[in-house]
């Protein structure tokens, strides 16, 4: 592949995979930790992500564990979770935080697959937005004496990059919709 097709594809990937990370976040009625990776607790004057300073388990399939490696940090991690978006009320027992997930209505289910759509539209629309760079940048090679048929195989192939980009996106939209689906 050539180099200069392979930074784009680079910016591609990037892009899949921040999207994959961003529905990672979104909770389908089934414990996921994934779900605190963007939680930050105040540890020493620093905002550190939760999995620094605690240890977080899943033992059942609609609870996750939160136990704080010092006792000191169990308030801080508590007020994080209230003040986030997660919609979670936090069980704390002193030592130990547990996040109950309750039962995802059929109305709220239907609601995040639509919130996974639209995300899916924009992991595409970035998609599309590199190939016109990289096309942009291609056009500017025919004044650098580069022939207009190089440039031509050139957008071919990323027009090539961005179809399977685009698919691999429908197909994480259409697994994450099913696993929010499924009861």
């Amino acid at each position: 592949m050539d180099e200069r097709v392979q930074k784009y594809e680079d910016k591609m990937k990037k892009t899949l995979s921040n999207f994959e990370a961003e529905l990672a976040t979104i909770r389908a009625g089934r414990a996921n930790p994934h779900i605190l990776d963007k939680l930050t607790v105040d540890y020493y004057g620093s905002p550190t992500p939760i999995q620094q300073v605690a240890n977080i388990t899943v033992p059942e399939a609609r609870m996750i564990q939160i136990q704080p490696w010092e006792g000191s940090l169990i308030k801080k991690i508590e007020k994080a979770i209230l003040a986030s978006d997660l919609g979670l009320n936090p069980n704390n027992d002193g030592k130990v935080i547990r996040l109950i997930f309750p039962e995802l209505t059929e109305e709220r289910r239907k609601q995040l697959v639509k919130d996974v759509k639209k995300k899916g539209e924009g992991a595409k629309v970035a998609v599309r937005n590199i190939r016109r760079d990289a096309n942009d940048t291609f056009k500017k090679l025919v004044k650098q004496d580069v022939s207009e048929d190089e440039v031509k195989d050139l957008n071919d192939e990323i027009q090539k990059l961005t179809d399977k980009y685009i698919k691999e996106v429908d197909v994480v939209v259409d697994n994450k919709s099913k696993e929010i689906l499924t009861v």
